[in-house]
């Protein structure tokens, strides 16, 4: 849907921008044999995995697929069992494509940029053709390469060198950078089309659906605000003795002070029975206490 395409277009300028500001303000090589590789793809990898980790924890997909630990296909058939695999892994490939937009983003901006990836494998790139150090031993010679990155470490007669070995590795980002493009559209395309083709409905009839979804949803989401507000009304009512922001209050009631107790601990989901759940420790008391007490009345409005 085009709330889709606009979130997945947020969330690749978002990352984009954070990609530029983390390379100005983190990013530093540290030119040394053996840590520049390290060094240059903790910066490529480790925001990719902490960005796809994001993607998956903010999809509400992901918690109603961790959470439906029952099957609702009632007695479990072998029918109904692939059908339930199918779903499974439909909605699998749906997170991870949602949770793969900004990790994909960020390999794809940082490679183009080519500053990690010159950090990472500068000092394995073979200089024979460049004439760089011919005369000198390879742990040496990988000292040096090591120092490329950082142009105010290599000395005065391997510039030309360095400056060839650069453009050479960061052809090699970019055009790794613009074929990881090319991949993830190309497999987006695909697989859009090959779910229209196995879709059992037609093109205006997945509008209908796909508009009957989204409605329903928001209409759901309205009415479990509404219900709740209005159960937890209830109970603060039998707590306080009257409805918050109602009008004409005549009394009010005064809790004591083993009930302020009652309802202040840390609160937890408790089972009741097989079919219900305490939501809070207010819910608690209310369900099993008499509103009883001390009772103020109240001559005049504030």
């Amino acid at each position: 849907g085009k709330e889709v395409v606009i979130a997945n277009a947020i969330i690749a300028i978002l990352t984009i921008g954070g990609q530029q500001l983390f390379s100005f303000f983190t990013f530093s090589c540290p030119c040394h044999v053996g840590q520049n590789l390290i060094y240059g793809l903790a910066f490529l990898g480790v925001p990719a995995l902490i960005l796809l980790i994001v993607g998956y924890a903010l999809n509400n997909q992901t918690w109603r697929l961790v959470m439906g630990k029952r099957s609702h296909f009632g007695k479990v058939t072998s029918l109904n069992w692939l059908l339930k695999c199918k779903l499974v892994c439909f909605v699998l490939c749906s997170i991870t494509g949602r949770a793969l937009v900004a990790p994909v983003t960020w390999l794809a901006v940082t490679l183009i940029n080519g500053s990690y990836y010159i950090c990472a494998v500068s000092e394995y790139v073979p200089v024979y053709y460049y004439g760089a150090a011919p005369n000198v031993s390879a742990s040496e010679r990988s000292r040096i390469l090591a120092t490329f990155p950082c142009s105010q470490l290599v000395p005065p007669e391997l510039t030309r060198a360095r400056d060839e070995v650069i453009l050479l590795l960061r052809y090699q980002s970019q055009v790794a950078g613009w074929l990881l493009i090319a991949v993830v559209v190309i497999t987006v395309f695909l697989s859009y089309c090959l779910a229209s083709c196995f879709s059992p409905l037609s093109f205006l009839h997945f509008r209908y659906w796909s508009s009957y979804v989204h409605n329903e949803q928001e209409l759901f989401d309205e009415a479990t605000d509404q219900h709740s507000r209005l159960y937890a009304m209830q109970n603060v009512r039998k707590f306080f003795g009257f409805f918050p922001g109602s009008e004409n209050v005549k009394e009010i009631r005064i809790p004591s002070l083993k009930e302020w107790q009652t309802i202040s601990g840390l609160a937890f989901l408790k089972r009741v029975d097989e079919e219900h759940y305490d939501y809070s420790l207010l819910h608690d008391w209310a369900l099993k206490e008499r509103a009883s007490g001390k009772y103020l009345r109240i001559d005049e409005d504030p």
